[in-house]
């Protein structure tokens, strides 16, 4: 047959097969002599079915998504499509064994089998006869047994009483039909249209609403007559309960006033609420009422929540309002009010976890030590905030997994960069449609205690607009005077922020609001010593990017010497995540060349990082030496840490001008005018020549002239440069500074110490010339970071002069 309709009724109901397809002739007293004349194999493949009985004749659909079942499936639909399908005896059972099914089953032939998108299979299947287990042969990888054939004992042509039984369950089943509304009144053209006295009774038998157990025992009776008395048996009870169930329903019909219809319908809505996986508001109210009972709060909150609880009972559910009440009273709930996780007092385990996860960063780390110990002596204190400062990637905002886990403590981390709505720290009024709290009080939610480890990233790239200012309003939020009671618009109440630790990261100080940079302690963190980077490569970057790239240390090995050379010639970052890319391009190339089975270096060399990465690109950076005069190294400051300038001067016939170049600010301009004029001021002291100033202009010009440069620490190297010019003295070779100049000669401190030295040092160095104030800066740096250089303190311009120029003259010197 090409098409198929399954007759099946799950409480006598018609399902269709194929929407396509006529619906195939019932089964006549022809194709069941057809079908008891076909032999049964000596063996089959069992298949359990949890919920139901087939019977023979009967056409059902199976769902399968036990392993064991698919398989068997698969491969009798591959070979004869003939199994066998034996009840479990129980339907909890996962994995049936031969004990745990009955003796007696049906014979089944598959017509189709169809995937489900949930990974199960469904198997339409048609009875045939009944057997016997014999033997089990087999359980793996699915049941098989040896079988053997039931013999029916079948009426003869002349019982009466058989015909009548056969014609009272034809009847019944009509009637049934009837009186069930949930069976389609199609069912009964297809009872009538049923030719066949046994397939009648195994039909009404699959399709009738009984346990397992029973259907189980009908199919078991071998004499058909008797078979048929059972059925008729359990019609009548099944007609029973259903004319006393509609009876019933009869006389408790009435008619409803408005005011029952009302309460019927709201019944109907609850039912229906609940039905859908929700519950109704009545008991979501009741819900509420039993959380809050288990809160521990004051009674100033209690009393609030309880008086908008009553608020939301009077709403009308279908009111806008009333989903904004809710979520205002949820959010009550889910606040961990009062909650707190109870830090960790072990001060040698949080350092051996933060030195784990971060090299150098003794500041933060001893810092962080700090505080532990004073929390450990007092167990009740403020938390402090604080403000990790820092170019990019030398670890700031990771720093705060660490410090959870060494305090103990949940960690929370938003991000505040472009962030220019005050509404995102404060909150929105609960007046508004779609109303929700601020940020820092969906972190705590979030978190699900009072005292997390807080991460405000990028704090410094707050903005601001005609929506408000949210520096401003994170004034309270970090200020330890006040955020114990922190007001958000839409809480309406304060609440306790003095237990979170909040960390802030910035790169740049002085974009911070000063009112917001006031509220912090700052914790300066500049960049990495080569010697630092190369050693944060070794133990956490290069191990993460193999991880990351599915190879190991045996398959892949940077040496400390490559890694050097990676850090020198291809990165100029205070930080290490463009060291971190390197890497991992260098790492990527590997994986390809494991990928695709080729050879390579399993130790890499420094040919390989020149082959993968190119020619080293930051060559730049290192000191020129040089034989003119004019040329001063300085010392510069930048947004991802310390760089080498250099400063050159020429002179040229004219009348006394001066010009700049090299995309200077007001403030380096300014240096070069006071350098100029101080050379005027005191040129015997300076051995310059007077009269040079009416017949010369003086050109000063700073390399890299698309970059943008400003600030008054190249002030003594410009004047250093301009003296050498007039002089034509060379300036002693590898040799750098940086200070800022006053008119009367006076040489002042500048900012940015450390990351300048680091620069100097990668550059190739030797000496340093810096203000006598300057000295703590290099006294906080450790000793191995500076070995090798020279430093000269300096109070005025004239040790300057002494310490930077030779007495040589300059190369190819002119006479002035």
């Amino acid at each position: 047959m090409s098409h198929h309709k399954i007759l099946t009724f799950d409480n006598l109901s018609l399902q269709d097969f194929e929407s396509d397809a006529e619906l195939i002739p019932l089964l006549t007293p022809e194709d069941e002599e057809e079908m008891n004349r076909e032999e049964l194999p000596a063996s089959l493949p069992i298949l359990p079915l949890r919920n139901t009985v087939l019977f023979p004749g009967v056409v059902i659909p199976i769902s399968a998504g036990r392993d064991k079942s698919i398989k068997l499936i698969n491969d009798a639909n591959a070979g004869n499509k003939i199994i066998g399908v034996v009840a479990q005896k129980n339907e909890e059972d996962e994995d049936p064994t031969k004990n745990d099914i009955h003796k007696i089953g049906t014979v089944a032939q598959i017509l189709r089998v169809l995937k489900m998108p949930d990974g199960n299979v469904t198997v339409i299947l048609q009875g045939k006869k009944r057997f016997e287990i014999d033997a089990m042969l087999s359980e793996k990888p699915y049941m098989r047994a040896s079988i053997m054939e039931v013999e029916e004992k079948r009426p003869g042509q002349h019982d009466t009483e058989f015909f009548a039984i056969v014609d009272s369950i034809k009847e019944l089943a009509i009637q049934i039909v009837k009186e069930s509304p949930n069976i389609p009144t199609e069912a009964t053209f297809a009872i009538k249209n049923i030719e066949s006295h046994s397939f009648l009774i195994n039909f009404v038998s699959s399709n009738m609403n009984l346990p397992v157990a029973d259907k189980q025992n009908l199919l078991s009776i071998n004499v058909l007559k008797e078979r048929a008395l059972e059925t008729l048996r359990y019609m009548n009870v099944e007609l029973q309960k259903l004319e006393l169930k509609n009876d019933i329903q009869s006389k408790v019909r009435f008619d409803l006033d408005q005011q029952q219809r009302e309460y019927f319908l709201h019944q109907q809505m609850k039912t229906i609420q609940e039905e859908l996986g929700g519950v109704s508001y009545e008991q979501e109210i009741d819900d509420m009422r039993q959380k809050a009972k288990a809160k521990k709060w004051d009674e100033k909150t209690a009393k609030h929540f309880d008086k908008e609880l009553v608020k939301m009972q009077r709403m009308n559910p279908q009111a806008p309002d009333f989903g904004i009440q809710r979520s205002y009273l949820e959010l009550f709930l889910e606040l961990p009010w009062d909650q707190y996780s109870s830090d960790n007092f072990d001060l040698k385990r949080a350092q051996k976890i933060l030195d784990r996860d971060h090299f150098g960063l003794e500041d933060v780390k001893k810092r962080i030590i700090e505080y532990l110990a004073v929390l450990k002596l007092r167990n009740d204190m403020k938390s402090p905030i604080i403000c990790l400062t820092g170019p990019p990637g030398v670890g700031k905002t990771s720093i705060g997994k660490s410090i959870a886990e060494a305090l103990g403590r949940e960690y929370v981390r938003i991000s505040l960069g472009g962030l220019r709505d005050e509404a995102e720290i404060r909150g929105h009024r609960k007046t508004y449609i779609g109303a929700m709290p601020g940020r820092i009080i969906q972190s705590i939610k979030k978190a699900g205690t009072s005292n997390p480890v807080f991460v405000l990233d990028e704090i410094d790239k707050l903005s601001n607009s005609h929506q408000g200012d949210p520096s401003s309003a994170l004034l309270e939020v970090l200020d330890p005077e006040q955020n114990s009671a922190f007001y958000d618009n839409f809480l309406e109440m304060g609440y306790d922020l003095s237990k979170v630790m909040f960390i802030a990261t910035s790169n740049n100080l002085n974009a911070i609001q000063p009112a917001l940079r006031d509220r912090m302690e700052v914790i300066r963190m500049s960049g990495y010593t080569i010697e630092e980077k190369v050693e944060i490569a070794r133990q956490h970057l290069l191990p993460k990017q193999l991880k990351e790239h599915g190879l190991t240390a045996k398959d892949y090995n940077i040496g400390k010497k490559q890694l050097e050379k990676i850090v020198e010639g291809y990165t100029r970052e205070s930080g290490v995540r463009g060291l971190e890319a390197k890497i991992a391009q260098v790492v990527r190339n590997a994986a390809k060349s494991v990928a695709m089975e080729e050879e390579y270096n399993k130790k890499v060399t420094d040919e390989d990082i020149v082959k993968i990465l190119g020619a080293p690109r930051m060559e730049r950076d290192k000191y020129e030496s040089n034989e003119v005069a004019g040329v001063v190294t300085g010392l510069a400051w930048t947004s991802v840490g310390g760089d080498i300038l250099f400063i050159e001067s020429l002179i040229s016939k004219g009348k006394g001008s001066m010009s700049l170049t090299g995309n200077l600010g007001t403030v380096m301009k300014e240096s070069a005018t006071i350098a100029l004029e101080y050379i005027k001021a005191n040129p015997e002291m300076l051995g310059v020549d007077p009269d040079i100033f009416a017949k010369h202009n003086i050109h000063i010009h700073i390399p890299e002239g698309a970059t943008p440069k400003d600030g008054p620490s190249a002030g003594i190297a410009m004047l250093t440069s301009l003296v050498s010019l007039l002089t034509q003295k060379r300036v002693k070779k590898h040799l750098a500074m940086t200070g800022e100049i006053t008119l009367r000669g006076k040489v002042l401190p500048v900012g940015g110490i450390k990351e300048k030295i680091l620069a100097a040092k990668r550059a190739g160095i030797k000496e340093i010339i810096l203000c006598h104030e300057n000295k703590q800066d290099i006294d906080e740096i450790k000793a191995e970071y500076i070995d090798g250089l020279t430093f000269h303190y300096v109070r005025e311009m004239s040790e300057v002069i002494k310490y930077a120029l030779t007495d040589q003259k300059a190369k190819n010197a002119k006479t002035l």
